[in-house]
């Protein structure tokens, strides 16, 4: 039996990138999956090419920044799929913020990232927990494991996900009476596209301090998504999971 069989699952970022990858390998371990990202037209042609290989993938909009929209998305992705099993609050603000030292950061794009990574994370989930509770579920947080090594020049970012990781203990400690896991995955500088504007010394530097010392891959990443989302892994909760080859030894 596939690992994720029968299981309906939605994941927001899904249009790019990490959720991508995210979305592609939850579908193919036998799930539904609805895609939920702000890219209106991206997501309609990802969910079109998942569907073209024969993976039951759907898409709605949803702008983390609105409550409403958000609230809207969790519905809709409950009524597609006919409940809701689990989680994957991906999406977050990271391409073209980084470069700048605490005293250059502009307050706006502060707010707009603590808005989108942080609060967007918390409202997602809140939104999603009443069809979750229905039968118990799983929440996997996609954090960054700049926030267990404190990266530089990237401070509103780095705040922004050690805030998805404290709040991930506080949820689990919530959610586990309904039977729901909340868990934490904090990847490494990983290709994709939001990572295009890093640049190479910051690439190198996390190659050649890895145990395992190469770039890394979405697809170093998806197996621990589909684990925790899995039944398998039912009896963890409140974890954070580094995944970045050994940059960050937790």
């Amino acid at each position: 039996m596939s690992q994720l069989a029968n299981k309906r699952i939605l994941i927001t970022g899904g249009a790019r990138g990490l959720g991508h990858a995210f979305a592609q390998s939850v579908a193919a371990a036998g799930a539904r999956v609805v895609i939920a990202d702000i890219l209106q037209e991206r997501g309609e042609q990802s969910a079109a090419e998942f569907k073209a290989q024969g993976l039951q993938v759907d898409f709605v909009q949803v702008d983390l920044a609105d409550p409403e929209s958000i609230k809207r998305c969790a519905e809709q992705a409950n009524q597609l799929m006919g409940g809701l099993d689990g989680l994957v609050n991906n999406a977050a603000i990271a391409t073209g913020i980084g470069g700048k030292t605490l005293d250059e950061i502009e307050i706006s794009t502060w707010d707009k990232v603590m808005t989108v990574n942080v609060r967007g994370t918390w409202l997602m989930t809140q939104a999603a927990a009443p069809f979750l509770k229905q039968k118990g579920g799983s929440i996997v947080n996609i954090a960054s494991d700049t926030a267990l090594w404190g990266a530089p020049r990237l401070m509103h970012y780095v705040a922004s996900k050690g805030a998805v990781i404290a709040m991930s203990r506080s949820m689990a400690r919530e959610l586990g009476e309904f039977n729901i896991s909340v868990n934490t995955i904090a990847p490494g500088l990983t290709l994709v596209e939001a990572t295009e504007y890093v640049p190479a010394a910051r690439h190198r530097l996390y190659v050649e301090g890895r145990a395992i010392q190469r770039e890394q891959q979405p697809e170093d990443i998806t197996g621990a998504v589909v684990f925790l989302l899995s039944d398998a892994a039912r009896f963890i909760t409140g974890q954070l999971i580094p995944v970045n080859g050994g940059f960050v030894l937790n």
